[in-house]
């Protein structure tokens, strides 16, 4: 099974990445307009039809949304408890926990999550749901614990970056639909499929392009300390909450798939933005990305036994 999720599921992700390594290497692609074109055009037609086809009752959506707070607030708390022991100043402290608490669950989780699930409707919609909660995550806490390491923070600016994400509202329109029972016309449809379609590759090919934009080092301890907490023990917490919460089948395997996600390049960009630690950013995005080869095939192959 391990080897067949590796060529089947895997290997077909880190191809697309290697290739949109290579082209950036080659062509120098302009990486903000790939960025805008993966977050206001392709993921917001993924997150609608996604909420619009899915088979998610009140009470799963009620289960994830626990299920994501508690693996928040876990990772919170071991990052704060790791921070203090390592005697973090502020500004790393504020790198650190987000380099656990910002994951890729948008242009890495969900390539993998559709073929992982073969495209399943309600296994896309658990990781829509989850990547929805991500971006909230990212441009509230994340922005925020940085603005307040360098010059205080500002929940007014935060609140207002999040509000000018589509994905959100993508996610609210695609619920009214779904519980409404509203018919979309076939020139609504038939474009938001195209758009859709082209997640996979023009995602993964701007991974790609992001992470060969960092040298590779291998010399900082802190970077290795936060691959690890990313990569074993977020899996680990996710799940004993799968568990705890009593999930089965398909949620099951959803939610412990994605807690096993990569850093986000959202950390990198962040830091980037407020010159708050992008050394350390860049290379546990870079890292955690490459590691994740082999963690995910596992994870995927434990997650098949949650029947």
């Amino acid at each position: 099974m391990i080897i067949e999720i590796l060529l089947d599921v895997v290997l077909p992700i880190f191809v697309l990445i290697g290739i949109g390594a290579v082209m950036h290497r080659v062509f120098q692609l302009d990486l903000y307009t790939l960025a805008k074109i993966n977050f206001y055009y392709i993921t917001p037609a993924v997150v609608f039809l996604s909420m619009y086809q899915s088979e998610m009752s009140p009470e799963l959506l009620g289960s994830v949304t626990l299920f994501y707070v508690l693996y928040i607030a876990l990772l919170y708390g071991i990052s704060s408890l790791v921070s203090r022991r390592m005697k973090f100043n502020q500004g790393m402290k504020a790198a650190f926990t987000n380099s656990l608490l910002l994951d890729n669950s948008g242009n890495y989780g969900l390539p993998i999550n559709q073929l992982a699930f073969k495209g399943d409707p309600l296994a896309m919609s658990l990781q829509a749901l989850i990547m929805t909660f991500q971006s909230l995550v990212t441009f509230t806490y994340g922005v925020m614990s940085i603005q307040k390491a360098k010059n205080g923070g500002n929940l007014k600016a935060a609140l207002t970056g999040f509000l000018k994400m589509p994905v959100p509202y993508a996610l609210v329109l695609g619920l009214i639909f779904h519980v409404l029972h509203l018919p979309l016309p076939y020139f609504v449809s038939k474009p938001l499929g195209y758009m859709a379609d082209s997640m996979v590759s023009i995602a993964l090919l701007t991974l790609g392009a992001q992470i060969i934009k960092y040298p590779l080092r291998l010399d900082r301890l802190d970077v290795y300390l936060s691959v690890l907490l990313r990569l074993l023990i977020g899996p680990v917490i996710g799940f004993a909450l799968v568990m705890l919460l009593g999930l089965r089948g398909v949620p099951a395997q959803a939610l412990l798939i994605a807690s096993g996600m990569p850093t986000g390049v959202n950390s990198t960009i962040l830091a980037e933005e407020y010159n708050n630690e992008p050394d350390f950013a860049s290379q546990t995005v870079l890292i955690s990305t490459l590691l994740n080869i082999v963690t995910i095939t596992a994870l995927i192959s434990i997650a098949k036994h949650l029947l």
